[in-house]
């Protein structure tokens, strides 16, 4: 089983704390769109024929397409891939593009799970990170969206200088009360050459707090545990049967291509990551030729990539997937962690505690070959 990414990258605005590639101009849409239906042609074999499980249309915004355009694309990727029919099809939308004709004609074109970008229910949180929706059309767009899709996860950033833990709280409650089935939550992170970078070291925004992330952290997953969400991946929360189905396909190292400028793709063996320029994707595609840049993964780094993958998951790290020499050096280098409460070994698998999970990246670090 494999997944196909499709990045559209298009934007109203730029979100001040977004470092993904996106254009807030549209004037090459419809070559693009054009592009993307003849790089899925060059890209073909990628996947070896493998059945396509999921199909996920991420970005920038990919509710700005019209909703023909994407059922063109759907209809394009089903003539040449071994599309399931029961495939999970995930649109991103945002709040401000959400209407209930393109609900309607979501659904009528393929989608079956929407991911909408609510990021905050506070109109000072939303005009801080420069989100391009209000307050109103976050709620209006969740009651309609419930009307027609039962598969609705949204985006929640926490951590930001002004959000307080009740605020926090009151952001939780609000999409439990709403019955959303899935929500990912994501600490806000300051990436070099994005827009709030650059005000924080001019002093015009106040930074984030570490420990305040830590803290606001071990709050969400004692609510969601309590709301009865499942904790599936780092920043994954789930009802039973709403687990993403594309997003666990990457921890599981499944294989997957990615279409479209910037997007990744990962056959088993390799990775490649297509240019992250519209026009030079454009050109490049038009004459035939796909402008990536490809890595070949040593036995070492698909250990490690293994290792990273599965300990942010519920189920951890299965050491009788591993030869018996790599996993007796596990259990030793674990010793230390297990003993200080931020893991657990049980039934041949090694997993995070919450605790843990607050330190995910550097454990995970110290645990690579």
């Amino acid at each position: 089983m494999a997944g196909i990414y499709i990045h559209i990258p298009f934007c109203k605005q730029a979100c001040h704390y977004c470092n993904f590639h996106f254009s807030t101009s549209l004037r090459y849409k419809n070559e693009f769109n054009e592009a993307l239906l003849k790089e899925a042609v060059l890209q073909k074999d990628y996947l070896q024929n493998e059945a396509i499980e999921t199909i996920y249309f991420g970005g920038g915004t990919p509710s700005l397409l019209e909703s023909e355009e994407l059922r063109k694309q759907i209809i394009h990727i089903r003539s040449l891939y071994s599309v399931l029919s029961e495939a999970e099809i995930t649109l991103e939308a945002n709040p401000d593009d959400i209407t209930e004709k393109k609900l309607i004609q979501w659904k009528q074109a393929g989608i079956n799970r929407l991911s909408i970008g609510i990021q905050s229910f506070f109109e000072e949180d939303l005009k801080w990170m420069n989100r391009a929706h209000n307050t109103e059309q976050a709620l209006v767009c969740l009651q309609s969206a419930k009307c027609h899709f039962k598969n609705i996860t949204i985006d929640l950033i926490y951590g930001m200088p002004m959000l307080t833990d009740e605020k926090w709280k009151q952001n939780i409650e609000t999409a439990i009360a709403l019955s959303v089935p899935h929500l990912s939550c994501y600490a806000l992170t300051v990436e070099e050459k994005t827009p709030l970078y650059k005000m924080i070291r001019k002093h015009e925004k106040e930074d984030i707090n570490p420990g305040k992330q830590s803290e606001q952290f071990l709050l969400l997953m004692e609510w969601m545990e309590n709301a009865g969400y499942d904790h599936y991946e780092i920043s994954n929360f789930a009802k039973p049967g709403f687990r993403s189905r594309h997003n666990s396909s990457y921890w599981q190292g499944k294989k997957y291509l990615g279409i479209g400028p910037s997007a990744h793709s990962f056959d088993g063996i390799s990775r490649q990551w297509n240019i992250s320029n519209n026009n030079i994707y454009i050109d490049s595609i038009n004459k035939g030729i796909m402008p990536f840049e490809k890595e070949i993964l040593t036995p070492t780094q698909k250990l490690n990539e293994y290792i990273m993958t599965s300990l942010r998951t519920l189920e951890g790290l299965n050491l009788e997937k591993l030869e018996n020499e790599i996993s007796l050096k596990l259990r030793d280098s674990s010793r230390t962690y297990i003993e200080n409460g931020l893991m657990i070994f049980e039934n041949e698998y090694l997993r995070l505690t919450n605790k843990g999970k607050l330190m995910a990246d550097g454990i995970t670090a110290n645990l690579f070959f």
